[in-house]
């Protein structure tokens, strides 16, 4: 399998639209209220965009060398996946975000078996919904072995912020 280097965001917004909550120059980006910048296929400031969190904002499927297939572009496969995100005993831990309320059944499947394949825990995310709008906070799930899951429960009930 040949690995691509040279992928393009546009006109994928999934991380300016809120799915990864952020601060775009003093406003809060979160899910329901995207950055003020993105037009929905871009940015209309982008050449004066932040270094941090827009430039520093690793998405896997846009990284050099991604692992990820051509399909889990965001805005397709509706999900957001950091490669490297935390450490855990060792071992790099991925993060994925739904684009939506939950990560579709083919890709959490795909990054399921891309955890298991390389010795990779993962932790995704469910959007919560509440009064019929996206909220702040997300329900997290540990994938991986069992003591990694059971410290990501322990992380979430104590309220430690993974991100």
């Amino acid at each position: 399998m040949s690995k691509i280097t040279n992928r393009t965001c546009q006109p994928c917004t999934a991380c300016c639209d809120g799915w990864v909550s952020m601060n775009i120059n003093g406003v809060e980006v979160y899910p329901g209220k995207p950055c003020p910048h993105s037009t929905g296929k871009g940015c209309d400031d982008y050449n004066n965009r932040p270094v941090d969190p827009c430039d520093h904002f690793n998405c896997a499927w846009k990284m050099q060398d991604s692992p990820l297939p051509e399909w889990m572009k965001p805005s397709n496969a509706k999900v957001l996946v950091v490669l490297d995100k935390l450490q855990w005993q060792g071992m790099s831990v991925d993060l994925a975000v739904p684009v939506g309320k939950r990560i579709p059944p083919r890709a959490l499947n795909w990054l399921k078996q891309f955890a298991e394949k390389n010795a990779r825990p993962l932790i995704y995310a469910e959007q919560k919904i509440e009064k019929g709008e996206y909220s702040r906070s997300q329900n997290l799930v540990g994938y991986g072995p069992v003591e990694f899951q059971q410290e990501v429960s322990q992380w979430v009930q104590s309220g430690k912020r993974l991100w």
